[in-house]
This record gives C-alpha cells, structure tokens and sequence, in this order.
C-alpha cells in the first residue's frame, strides 16, 4: 500500500514507524518540516499547523493509508480529514492513554472512585478535559513542536471515528521509552547512579505504583501493523507491553543494567524531601489491557525488556539533556534523610 506518515522525520516514534512500514513492504512517503533520515522515501516539506495550504501535494501523493504522529486537538483533525477524504482508505492517529479517567484520578482530576484495572479499551474515558494545566502544555511545547493550546487526545479520537467516509483507527499509546526519548524517563535513576549516589530515595507511593510502558522499536511496529490491516478501520488499540512493572522494578532494572549496587530506600511520601514528594494519587495505577491488538492484528513483542533497557540506557548516557533541573537532584536533601535514618536505627 502507499502509506503517507505524517511525523515521520522524528528520531523517536515517528522515524520508527517510517522504518516499519519500509520492512513490511508499503510505498512510504513522510510529510514534515525537515527531511527525514532516510534518503529512499518520497518527502513533502510542510507544517503540520498549516496542513490545508499543502493540499495539492498531499493529494497527488495518493496515500491508501495515513498516519498522523503528531495530530494535537479536534481541528486539526477535522483539517486532516478535509485534505484526505474521497482519496484516503483510512486515517491512523496516534493517541494515549491519558484519554482514560484512570489518568484523571491519577492527577487529583475526577472525583470519585478508583477505576478497576485493567483498562481496555471500553474503560471510561476523562470527564475532565484537557489534564495538563496551560503552562504545562506551553512547557511541553518547547519539547514537542507540534502541540497545540487545543491539546487533548479525547477530541482527536472522536473525530477521527466520526467519519464515515473516511474511517479512523486508534492507538492509544503508553509511556514510550527508548533511544531519542525527548522526556528522558529514566533520568531520575539514571543520573543519581551516575553521580555515584550511594542510595537513591523513592517514596512509598512512587516505588509501588504501575503504568504501562512500551519501548519505541515494539511501539514503531504495533503501529505499522494497524496501518497495514484492514480490519483495524473503526477499532481503538490500547498499545505496551503485556505487563506492567512497579517504579521500584524498573529503577532495579535500570540498576542491574549499569551494574550499580546500592540501595533503594523507600519512605513515605510526607517523609520525603519535598522535591521528591508528589500531589498524584499513585493507588491510581495505569494498567493497560493490550490482548485486543495481539488479538486481532497478531502483534508479539520481539525484543525482550532486558535489550530495551540496555539500548535505552546506552541512549541516554551518550545524549544527557541540554538542561536539568536542579532542583530534582537536591542532594543535600537527601542525604540529610539518609543520615536522620542511620540514626534512628
């Protein structure tokens, strides 16, 4: 099939889908700002935020498939729509999980109940729109170019299934981890290894919470795989790998794999320094049900958890980000804890 992805020239998720769907065979062509890696694929330079003035060159790419990495808010969707439909089969958007009520709960968002796990894809979506706070989303937007102040992955998924001459499929997507990861999720273990800390301090509720993670490669494929089935028009795939490790599990991972051996000290949230104290209802896990896409479009994980750890961390040694917050490594803080626990024992 003759696939458009557009997105497709980031070094994380959206270069990786490009390079998954080459490897199944389609006839890729990739819409974004800058060129993509490859040199073998057909590029249209563009602004996803102005997406309607490229529409002649979009059209005459003739797309069976697209997938839009980077779709932000309703309107955009809508736009997408209008340039594609009557050409198109299907559209793919990549959204999240942070659709579900789950994550309300998680951010002190929806009142209530915790939601039952694991969630599938039936499990009650956010009452509350748009989670993250504007100045969140401004921060966020300093990382990831392409949102907008409209973000909210619950509009994008109801446009996208509401046509019906243009029908849609759904991934939503976990916490994504691997080389090129902007948000650099293993830095807060990473570094305090790094730094040669002798304990590395997690509170009660962090330590035992569990959210579905997936590593980028896995993630690249279970995309590339609800592109290329038909029988993926009109579904929604929750997308991650089949089970989900506590915080504690993976900062023990991370240390097996830098051959670090110190200690986790574990202590209650209000114990805690207050850099390392948090507002989020951890007894709110975020526990993702994946079995309808393996399922249905046959997706096995084929590289093990051990492998995706070892590359992410070989990743993140050699591109530290260009800034960190100080304050999240308050080391004095810390080890002001440590001694008062020496002494109490």
């Amino acid at each position: 099939m003759r696939i458009l992805v557009i997105g497709g020239s980031g070094t994380f998720i959206g270069a990786r889908v490009v390079d998954a769907l080459v490897a199944l065979g389609h006839d890729v062509a990739v819409f974004s700002r800058v060129s993509p890696r490859r040199g073998d694929l057909r590029h249209i330079a563009g602004d996803r935020r102005r997406l309607a003035d490229h529409t002649a060159s979009l059209r005459a790419a003739a797309p069976d498939i697209v997938v839009d990495a980077i779709l932000s808010s309703a309107p955009q969707v809508v736009e997408l729509q209008n340039v594609f439909r009557g050409m198109a089969k299907r559209i793919v958007a990549l959204s999240s999980m942070d659709v579900y009520r789950a994550c309300g709960v998680l951010h002190r968002l929806e009142p209530g109940d915790l939601e039952p796990l694991p969630l599938t894809e039936s499990s009650p979506v956010r009452t509350k729109r748009q989670t993250y706070p504007p100045a969140q989303i401004a921060k966020l937007q300093q990382i990831f170019g392409w949102l907008d102040e409209e973000y909210d992955k619950i509009p994008v998924e109801r446009a996208v299934l509401s046509d019906a001459r243009l029908p849609g499929t759904v991934l939503r997507l976990p916490m994504v981890y691997g080389p090129g990861d902007k948000l650099h999720r293993f830095l807060p273990i990473l570094k305090r290894i790094s730094d040669r800390r002798p304990a590395i301090i997690l509170t009660e509720e962090l330590a035992a919470w569990r959210g579905t993670k997936g590593y980028v490669d896995e993630v690249a494929a279970a995309i590339a795989a609800a592109a290329a089935s038909d029988r993926a028009a009109g579904r929604v795939y929750n997308v991650g790998e089949a089970d989900a490790l506590s915080e504690l599990e993976w900062a023990r991972l991370i240390a097996k794999a830098t051959g670090w051996h110190g200690e986790f000290v574990i202590v209650a949230n209000d114990r805690a320094p207050a850099h390392l104290q948090t507002p989020a209802n951890f007894a709110q896990h975020w526990v993702a049900d994946t079995t309808r896409l393996q399922r249905e479009l046959g997706y096995r994980e084929r590289i093990t958890r051990d492998e995706a750890v070892r590359r992410t961390l070989e990743w993140e040694l050699a591109n530290p980000p260009a800034e960190i917050e100080s304050r999240q490594f308050d080391y004095a803080a810390e080890d002001a804890l440590l001694a008062r626990d020496v002494r109490q024992q």
